[in-house]
């Protein structure tokens, strides 16, 4: 990411960071659960003109198959487009009770074969070609990224923070960046000014749920965005969907819902990238470089 910040616009301090192709914001679909929505939100996004950058997966490494694994890195390969997938067991899955009286703990590892597991999560994943994994424990956050910087794993490998680690202060995100964040989630409820904040003590980019799924707060933000990427730029731009099942962990049973809410996503932020364009045309961007070097292309 290179740049510096920039002076005060209409009451909000731009950004002068950008990504390493030189765009202030990227687009992101997440809630890809597999090869079969990804093909359906690649096709989606040439039809709508919606340059994806990146996908996310919720329901983890575990479960794929192998075939799902490989494809879903060609498909990245191919089309340019990170693919980053949730990392082992959590909270929310295992057998405690806590997670169900507060979310607070749903994307915990628990003990040290929960640390271990999120490890070979990873190690499988980087065996068919994944280079970008979603984190949402902060033990194995730093655990991963003391890993990395070791020599142990490899340098390009991203550490996407989850939206169940959410960060919402700019001393949380420089604690995260610290850990080994190459990007880092914010909490879904969080003032432009906030926003700000949190850019002003990291230099990492920022995931922003511009419509947040129901379980984060089902908001639809659409016409904060333009003041969004003023403040946060880098930002990833992500369009969950509210009014809409919970579909973790997917399989074949929910293929056809998985694919649906797939496109719709990808319809959403074709909405919100009109309103981008109308509001405030000085923001709209294309796809910048073919291959960012920032961006964790898979390699299969």
């Amino acid at each position: 990411m290179s740049g510096t910040d920039a002076t005060e616009g209409e009451g909000v301090r731009e950004s002068g960071h950008r990504f390493a192709d030189g765009l202030r914001y990227r687009v992101e679909i997440p809630s890809v659960e597999g090869p079969v929505a990804m093909r359906a939100v690649l096709e989606e996004a040439v039809a709508r003109g919606v340059p994806v950058r990146r996908v996310s997966q919720g329901s983890g490494v575990m479960m794929l198959t192998d075939v799902e694994l490989d494809e879903m890195a060609q498909l990245g390969a191919e089309h340019g487009v990170e693919v980053s997938l949730f990392l082992g067991p959590r909270g929310a899955w295992d057998v405690g009770g806590q997670s169900h009286v507060t979310t607070a703990v749903a994307g915990v590892a628990r003990g040290a074969a929960g640390i271990e597991q999120c490890l070979a999560e990873v190690r499988r994943g980087l065996r068919h070609g994944i280079r970008s994994f979603l984190v949402a424990d902060v033990g194995v956050l730093a655990t991963l990224g003391q890993l990395r910087a070791a020599g142990d794993l490899p340098p390009g490998l991203a550490l996407k923070t989850s939206v169940l680690l959410a960060c919402a202060n700019g001393a949380t995100a420089r604690v995260l960046q610290g850990l080994g964040a190459t990007t880092i989630n914010v909490a879904t409820d969080l003032s432009v000014a906030e926003l700000g904040e949190v850019r002003a003590a990291c230099t990492a980019p920022l995931d922003m749920y511009v419509e947040a799924p129901d379980d984060q707060g089902g908001f639809v933000r659409h016409y904060d965005v333009p003041a969004m990427v003023r403040a946060a730029a880098p930002l990833y731009v992500k369009v969950g969907l509210r009014n809409a099942p919970n579909i973790y962990p997917s399989g074949l049973h929910l293929e056809g819902t998985a694919v649906a809410l797939s496109r719709e996503r990808v319809r959403r932020t074709q909405l919100v990238l009109r309103l981008l364009e109308e509001l405030a045309p000085d923001l709209v961007e294309g796809r910048g470089a073919d291959v960012p070097g920032d961006l964790a292309i898979p390699t299969p």
